[in-house]
């Protein structure tokens, strides 16, 4: 695998992170005033990730489940998940949830692009090719990120959510992150990126239905 560092040298990471905090506090100022307003806990949800180098870290999130949620249930979340909020469904379909990972950019413990942190007990599942991904920093937008944007929606079709995902998509998302750790370049990165924003605006205006088609 190569170690070149594209967009995830630290401090053009941790530059670039900060001037998104800088210009988009105003806007998460405002979602975190919504989540607090709209159900009871904490605006914002923290879990220990692992990072590079198999090192622990806690990412954060704007909390997007009822208070306790990971305590009822599986760490898994299909797309009929009823411990999801009304506001969290929005943060999650939009990818606003993830914004406070901006701090876990600033700090150091991820980078923009990357493989995403996964939580102790699935890193634990990794077999030994699998367990490369944690040679470099997870990332904020990652190719397991945009290949997977359907993963709550096949969770919810499964018999078995929590077996499905240790069992098939776990494994799934780790292949496909370490065939783009396998080709790292700027311009990859860079249209990783865009690729994943084009995504998500489609996601949330999706292409109207040519005439004729199947409704």
């Amino acid at each position: 695998m190569t170690r070149t560092r594209v967009l995830g040298h630290s401090l053009v990471d941790r530059g670039i992170a900060a001037l998104a905090l800088t210009a988009l506090s105003p806007a998460m100022l405002l979602i975190g005033a919504v989540v607090r307003a709209t159900s009871r806990g904490p605006v914002f949800y923290t879990q220990i990730r692992v990072g590079q180098g198999g090192r622990p870290f806690r990412i954060y999130k704007f909390r997007t489940m009822v208070d306790g949620a990971d305590r009822d249930s599986a760490n898994v979340s299909p797309a009929d998940d009823p411990r999801v909020t009304g506001v969290g469904r929005v943060l999650r379909a939009s990818y606003l949830d993830e914004l406070p990972q901006l701090v876990n950019i600033v700090k150091g413990d991820m980078s923009l692009v990357g493989p995403r942190p996964e939580t102790p007990e699935y890193v634990a599942l990794y077999d030994a090719s699998e367990r490369r991904v944690l040679e470099v920093r997870p990332g904020l937008v990652g190719a397991s990120t945009l290949g997977f944007m359907d993963e709550a929606e096949r969770l919810a079709a499964a018999p078995d959510p929590e077996a499905y995902y240790q069992d098939v998509l776990l494994h799934e998302r780790v292949r496909l992150d370490l065939v783009h750790l396998e080709d790292r370049s700027l311009v990859g990165e860079l249209r990783l990126l865009l690729r994943q924003a084009s995504a998500i605006l489609r996601r949330r205006h999706p292409d109207p239905v040519p005439q004729g088609a199947n409704r």
